[in-house]
């Protein structure tokens, strides 16, 4: 742990499909070494995901403290929700078990909500005053909420009701790949996700991410909104660096 200086900090990224990690440097946001990924398990229980958190610890040498973003609402280290992960995990207190698991203090958080901190403390967001949405598009939609910097946890506006839908079934990149959309046809689905986010809030800025972030030439300049927007600029790292953020210290 100590090789790598006194800003090093360790950050896991849990998504439905795979468990990845590394060590940040929490002053840059860079990453100070390879990032390193496990397929979660199926089911990805409590028990079962504990296990892969020590294998990655394991697998970078690290024994100190962990942050650690997840894909669900987290208050106060405790699981609320279960959209893509094993019901097993409601109520739990997801702090306690991987602290236990790994004999070091760990914190949790929002997977959007820490890809949010990193863009707003590294990427697209840096110095960005006013309210900032960032939003990322991948499986789901998952929603990071800042005022002045300040972030507003949980939002979870991947889950607004749409035109009779939950709107990350029409709008998430996943969505594009099942109905087998063209960029241009699920842009459209996504302006009008944004437009309703728009009036909901008005925001001063959004920020997109996910995995459709990466192509974000195919599809961004085909969004007509009042509000600015932008791909964020962490890409693949964000989730593992805002959970480097909030590790204990």
């Amino acid at each position: 742990m100590t090789e790598h200086g006194a800003a090093a900090a360790f950050g896991i990224d849990i998504g439905g499909s795979g468990m990845k990690a590394a060590v940040v440097d929490i002053t840059t946001g860079e990453l100070l070494t390879d990032r390193f990924r496990i397929d979660t398990p199926k089911p990805a229980t409590p028990d079962a995901m504990a296990d892969v958190v020590v294998r990655l610890a394991a697998h970078h040498g690290w024994t100190g403290s962990v942050g650690c973003a997840f894909p669900a609402v987290v208050r106060n280290g405790v699981v609320g929700s279960a959209a893509n992960i094993d019901e097993s995990w409601l109520d739990v207190d997801a702090d306690q078990v991987f602290t236990d698991a790994l004999a070091a203090d760990v914190h949790m958080i929002n997977d959007a909500d820490a890809a949010g901190l990193a863009e707003m403390r590294f990427g697209a967001g840096r110095e960005r005053a006013g309210v900032v949405m960032v939003l990322t598009f991948g499986t789901g939609i998952g929603s990071g909420l800042f005022v002045d910097g300040m972030l507003v946890p949980n939002t979870e506006l991947g889950h607004l009701e749409l035109d009779g839908y939950d709107a990350e079934v029409r709008a998430a990149a996943s969505a594009r790949e099942r109905d087998d959309l063209s960029w241009k046809k699920w842009a459209a689905r996504v302006e009008r996700y944004l437009q309703h986010v728009e009036a909901l809030f008005s925001p001063n800025l959004f920020i997109v991410g996910g995995g459709a972030s990466k192509r974000a030439d195919k599809w961004l300049p085909e969004i007509s909104i009042a509000t600015e927007i932008v791909p964020a600029a962490m890409q693949n790292n964000a989730g593992i660096v805002g959970a480097a953020l909030i590790a204990p210290k």
